[in-house]
């Protein structure tokens, strides 16, 4: 049964739901910084996952990376699912900018996260929700939350 990494729930907010991923806001303001989980149990790397399973993650990392380089409007994007942590299947999309805190170093482990006020993660909550509406399914959860007993996979 799938369930989301605790560690996960505690750093993200849940924007919805794609196909195969749960669309994640990391809560972290100093950049804009989306991640993908496959909602697959016990998936530690894409290739565990089936091959149309692969391809259908691949589309919906593409679709968040130049959805989010477009609105952001962003020099680069940063995409990895790096697991050294967090061993759940997760793949990071951070926007990065030139006048970025870690430019043009990775943000990996390099500054603390911080936390959007309730106000701001209102509104990117929001923002993202509607960047991300074509594809987004519907989600009880959307915008609170990241913690999810789903037990679909």
């Amino acid at each position: 049964m799938y369930s989301l990494d605790k560690q996960l729930q505690q750093d993200t907010v849940l924007l919805g739901q794609f196909p195969l991923c749960d669309v994640l806001l990391m809560n972290d303001s100093q950049y804009p910084w989306v991640i993908l989980v496959p909602r697959r149990a016990s998936i530690r790397e894409s290739y565990h996952l089936s091959q149309d399973e692969q391809h259908q993650l691949s589309d919906e990392s593409a679709y968040v990376s130049q959805r989010l380089a477009d609105f952001f409007e962003a020099v680069s994007m940063n995409v990895a699912a790096l697991g050294n942590v967090v061993s759940q299947l997760h793949v990071h999309h951070v926007v990065r900018f030139s006048d970025d805190p870690t430019w043009p170093k990775p943000v990996w482990g390099a500054l603390p996260a911080k936390p959007y006020s309730k106000s701001e993660l209102t509104k990117v909550v929001g923002d993202l929700g509607r960047l991300l509406s074509d594809k987004l399914i519907e989600t009880e959860q959307v915008g609170g939350s990241s913690s999810d007993d789903n037990d679909l996979y």
